[in-house]
């Protein structure tokens, strides 16, 4: 049994849950939400906590239980404090620029990259750092991630584009002929 299943996913004030056929929408200050229900488990909307519980116990109900408690648990997040990544561009040259929903990168080709950012979403770039913001926490990884597979950081100087927590395993270069 999904010990994070169990917890119930306490709903904050200002925040409107509704509990639809396929999906429940969720409503905060930052915006609306919607996660989808799977059919294994059942949801319960109880004193300011959204209770889940199993249908059966299958496997698949097993498997979706601590899954849907925790999809819903960030949309909660998501619609009252929204999530953020940073990304740092590192190398000589290497600039980023922010204009509306445009993101300029310049990361050593011939030309500038740009990126057209999804609707909800918000980037602001400082110096080498890009921070990206929104409501969807799966939206953010995605967005992050296609933006720094334009570049990614490489093994011998550690230039690119790289999550400002990640950690790049640097490799000695050549030693060359004695």
């Amino acid at each position: 049994m999904s010990r994070i299943g169990k917890n119930p996913v306490p709903i904050p004030k200002g925040v409107e849950i509704r509990l639809l056929d396929d999906c429940i929408a969720v409503k905060g200050p930052k915006g609306e939400l919607k996660t989808p229900v799977h059919s294994k488990i059942r949801y319960e909307l109880k004193d300011n906590h959204v209770h889940l519980a199993r249908a059966d116990d299958s496997r698949i109900a097993r498997e979706q239980f601590g899954l849907r408690r925790t999809l819903l648990a960030n949309t909660v997040q998501g619609v009252t404090e929204g999530f953020s990544k940073t990304l740092e561009i590192v190398g000589v040259g290497y600039k980023v620029a922010v204009e509306g929903l445009k993101v300029t990168l310049n990361v050593g080709f011939s030309h500038p990259v740009e990126y057209i950012l999804p609707a909800g979403m918000e980037a602001k770039a400082e110096g080498n750092k890009l921070i990206l913001t929104g409501i969807d926490k799966e939206q953010l990884g995605e967005v992050a991630a296609r933006i720094r597979r334009v570049r990614p950081p490489e093994p011998f100087k550690g230039k690119g584009i790289k999550y400002s927590d990640e950690i790049i395993r640097r490799k000695a270069g050549k030693t060359g002929k004695k």
